[in-house]
């Protein structure tokens, strides 16, 4: 089963949305790392302390928490996902119960980068994720570049 069907099968919106593969699968990160520039650590807010967290940050997995942790690299919210020159966004996606499921970081040419779990990294459109594996788009977040 070639890279494409294999990823359509888990997020079907790709089939009907532009998207690349940018790197093969990896164990030693996650999106919600990817998107801070960490290619080293998983993060999530596991009360057992079984993953990182940002240190001060509530240890919940509450769309409150994930936007504290990236407030801590400078990021605030903000309303939109168009490309805006000076500033680097990232996008939260959320499930069903507003629980935070996958982030993705906007690269210059206004595409998104994502890492799919312990899959591969990919370009790809915002909308390209959305539906039941990873939900909708809770959060967008920027920062000055």
């Amino acid at each position: 089963m070639g890279e494409a069907i294999h990823l359509e099968l888990r997020f079907s919106n790709l089939a009907r949305t532009e998207y690349t593969v940018t790197s093969p699968k990896s164990q030693e990160y996650n999106c919600f790392a990817w998107v801070a520039g960490d290619r080293e650590r998983w993060w999530q807010p596991t009360p057992e302390d079984e993953f990182y967290w940002v240190e001060g940050v509530p240890r919940s997995e509450t769309l409150s928490a994930y936007i504290q942790a990236y407030q801590t690299l400078g990021y605030t919210s903000c309303e939109s996902e168009i490309l805006e020159t000076g500033y680097e966004k990232i996008a939260l996606y959320v499930d069903d119960r507003g629980v935070p499921v996958h982030a993705a970081k906007q690269l210059p040419n206004g595409k998104w980068s994502s890492k799919l779990g312990w899959l591969e990294d990919i370009e790809h459109e915002l909308e390209g994720l959305i539906g039941e594996r990873y939900g909708k788009v809770g959060q967008i977040l920027k920062r000055v570049s």
